[in-house]
């Protein structure tokens, strides 16, 4: 990877100059301990890629402290609920938790589910009533094979192809991380799309696309499982990468920078 770029100074300086919040929905497989019975027999499977996002925290604590950002992180495993789902998704919980009794399914999403929809949702629109307008970052990562096949990318940046302020941001940060790391293989709404459910696009529903910008970070997990100091390296590659691709934004497009003293 490029350690280094002529714009470097510039990216640096255009970190912090707009609003952004940082989100990680499957950062961890922490099954609390009034329903471990319920998963005596799945560690394996916790332990999984069905059982959090590995890394996944990781880059949103990156994110966070490079642009000085709120985040919302949550170590709960998806099996139990997964906060990136809406409430009505078949796929909400594991299928364990789907033959509990409604009620105790409704205390787990009092419990971990609406809290944390509360305090992202919070944090967006403060954002957006402060500054105009937000970037929203939520942090996965993905199986680099599922069900037998094999996933041809390194990272991908989900969005909506109909918002157009999301469509600029991924291109230029595409851009941005071929310039540090040509070799990588970056590719847009992979290995799933953007405009599916999840958290970004239950903010879709609710706030103007002028105003909310919201983009999903894929990494794969293969460079996660890298030994040594690859997957520092490579989060530090996708901080920069998106410095520069704000700073050619902030040329180039309408995207609000905050307004300093």
């Amino acid at each position: 990877m490029h350690s280094e770029i002529s714009a470097m100074d510039e990216c640096t300086t255009h970190c912090n100059n707009y609003s952004l919040v940082i989100t990680c929905e499957h950062g961890g497989n922490r099954i609390p301990s009034l329903y471990r019975d319920l998963f005596k027999a799945n560690q394996a499977l916790l332990d999984s890629h069905r059982g959090f996002d590995p890394g996944a925290i990781n880059m949103a604590k990156d994110l966070a402290a490079a642009f000085a950002a709120p985040l919302v992180a949550a170590t709960v495993s998806r099996l139990l609920v997964d906060l990136n789902r809406s409430v009505r998704h078949p796929h909400l919980h594991y299928e364990t938790i789907r033959k509990l009794p409604s009620e105790l399914r409704d205390i787990i999403l009092k419990q971990y589910y609406q809290p944390y929809r509360t305090q992202a949702e919070h944090l967006v629109r403060q954002a957006i009533a402060e500054y105009g307008q937000v970037i929203h970052l939520s942090s996965h990562s993905f199986t680099p094979e599922l069900n037998g096949k094999v996933r041809n990318a390194d990272i991908g940046l989900l969005y909506d192809p109909a918002r157009p302020y999301e469509i600029a941001l991924c291109e230029q940060w595409k851009l941005a991380l071929k310039a540090y790391a040509p070799e990588l293989s970056v590719r847009r709404n992979y290995p799933y799309e953007g405009k599916g459910d999840g958290l970004t696009s239950w903010f879709r529903q609710r706030l103007p696309q002028d105003k909310y910008i919201g983009i999903e970070l894929e990494v794969n997990q293969k460079h996660i499982f890298k030994a040594g100091r690859h997957w520092p390296a490579l989060r530090k590659v996708i901080v920069k990468s998106l410095c520069l691709a704000l700073s050619k934004l902030g040329q180039n497009f309408p995207l609000r920078p905050i307004q300093t003293q």
